[in-house]
């Protein structure tokens, strides 16, 4: 293991991540999303030390059996309003892309880290728990400005653009409105985030995304 998932295991297993973890999920009258089992999925499925790209979401889906662990992906087969506008966005970008699933693991596996800037959700509350995971978030980003190399950071949404000050200046950084249905017209469509980030891999010598799912 690198060193630098060597630090992230410490980090989410350290009092503080837990002692937040028992908190969260010992209310018995709320219901929290996503399950217990997948808060740190997008770590798990994209390690750090693989990471290429990050997209910094606001907090998970707050609607029962839609939230998966990754940022703005679902097992549900309704696809949710905000991937649905992603999905467009890159059709616009990438007019022979497919979409067969809307879940991004596929995403996660070629080093595109989908980390909510909340990492929890209370059912039919969005942004219950905004802040509670502010220091989780600058801890990936400390981790990612020491031990990696140039990442392409996407912030979307005003709680995601909050973290762009941690961001080291060697590291791409492109911001835009968050997809969701609300703030897409906004700034989200046509911000050539997809293409983007494939140019500047490309510059650096990296494997391009696919993003098609």
């Amino acid at each position: 293991m690198k060193q630098v998932d060597i630090k992230v295991k410490g980090l989410i297993n350290s009092d503080k991540t837990q002692s937040i973890l028992e908190k969260i999920y010992s209310n018995s009258e709320q219901n929290v999303f996503p399950k217990k089992e997948n808060i740190f999925k997008a770590l798990e499925l994209c390690p750090l030390s693989q990471t290429k790209v990050v997209i910094f979401g606001q907090d998970p889906y707050y609607q029962i059996n839609v939230a998966d662990g990754l940022a703005f992906s679902s097992q549900n087969k309704i696809t949710p309003a905000s991937l649905k506008n992603i999905f467009k966005e890159i059709k616009n970008e990438y007019p022979n892309a497919t979409f067969n699933t809307n879940d991004l693991s596929c995403w996660a596996k070629q080093g595109v880290l989908l980390l909510n800037s909340s990492l929890t959700v209370v059912e039919q509350q969005p942004m219950s728990h905004n802040n509670k995971w502010d220091f989780f978030i600058n801890e990936i980003i400390n981790f990612i400005n020491n031990d990696l190399e140039v990442v392409i950071f996407l912030l979307w949404g005003s709680n995601a653009k909050k973290f762009k000050k941690q961001i080291n200046d060697k590291h791409f950084v492109l911001t835009s409105a968050h997809p969701s249905p609300l703030s897409a017209d906004k700034g989200f469509f046509n911000n050539g985030h997809f293409k983007r980030v494939n140019e500047i891999l490309k510059l650096l010598n990296k494997k391009e995304i696919n993003w098609s799912t």
